[in-house]
């Protein structure tokens, strides 16, 4: 039977004896490309062909590293015996098929999402004026339009969090079993009778991740907008959004090894329920 405290108990022996190896990965692939991503955000002049270009290839090239730099953690965390020269190969090796799955599921999102939206048109609602800001003679949607895409968004939202409990073991799978597309199947399989513990880590993770998050943002940005003034307000905001950058980082290792840590419970149980 696996236990979610016996999982947390690894996870944090783990991170006592590999933080060293865990740190420059997170720091290079993850906290680095984000802060220059953001930099680019903030500073340059939005509008132009090459500020769309250049920053959809900046966000392509973050998205890849930070699956990498995970699954370079999952590495490290699964097999103590594993280097950090070990642990590149393996998530360099794996990287693909990690992002061919990750646009996977983002295009079947973006499709289930569809449906409001198309209600949304049928109802007459205007969203190019909505895009530009301009409320003037739109069309409100209709009561019944209304209802459906907020009974539509509570039950995405219910089914999103209910699949991603099931596939939260998606990147130790990629990794340790070297599958494609079988590694969702493999992945629900694996979480099959822990569905709803994993959904109280999470909701839990969530929420302290939020808190966090937002605390070191906002407290930091009073610091930096009272020390810089009211000109260097971009300045300020964006020396903020690092310091919430390095604390989600934090907790994208943080889950990341537990999730590790699970998939080596679960796979050691012959029965985890």
């Amino acid at each position: 039977m696996v236990k979610m405290g016996t999982v947390w108990d690894r996870t944090v022996e783990v991170l006592n004896g590999r933080t060293g190896m865990i740190a420059p990965i997170a720091l290079l692939g993850i906290v680095l490309p984000a802060v220059v991503r953001d930099g680019f955000v903030t500073f340059s002049t939005p509008g132009s062909a090459l500020f769309a270009l250049f920053g959809s290839v900046l966000s392509i090239a973050v998205l890849v590293l930070m699956i990498w730099s995970q699954l370079a953690i999952v590495a490290i965390a699964t097999d103590p015996a594993t280097n950090a020269a070990q642990a590149r190969r393996q998530a360099s090796a794996r990287v693909l098929p990690a992002i061919g799955i990750t646009v996977l599921l983002t295009i079947v999102a973006m499709i289930v999402v569809l449906p409001p939206i198309f209600v949304l048109i049928q109802s007459g609602f205007d969203f190019p004026a909505a895009m530009r800001g301009s409320a003037g003679g739109m069309t409100p949607p209709s009561g019944g339009a209304v209802a459906f895409i907020g009974l539509y968004a509570l039950v995405y939202l219910l089914a999103l969090i209910w699949i991603g409990a099931r596939l939260i073991l998606l990147n130790p799978v990629i990794l340790n079993e070297r599958r494609g597309l079988g590694a969702l199947r493999r992945s629900v399989r694996l979480t099959k009778g822990l569905t709803w513990r994993i959904i109280g880590v999470l909701i839990l993770f969530a929420i302290v991740l939020l808190v966090t998050t937002w605390a070191a943002q906002s407290v930091t940005g009073v610091v930096f907008r009272l020390a810089l003034g009211a000109d260097g307000l971009a300045l300020a905001t964006y020396l903020s959004g690092i310091f919430a950058t390095i604390v989600s980082t934090a907790f994208t290792v943080l889950a990341a090894v537990f999730t590790t840590q699970l998939y080596v419970a679960v796979r050691e149980s012959p029965d985890p329920l």
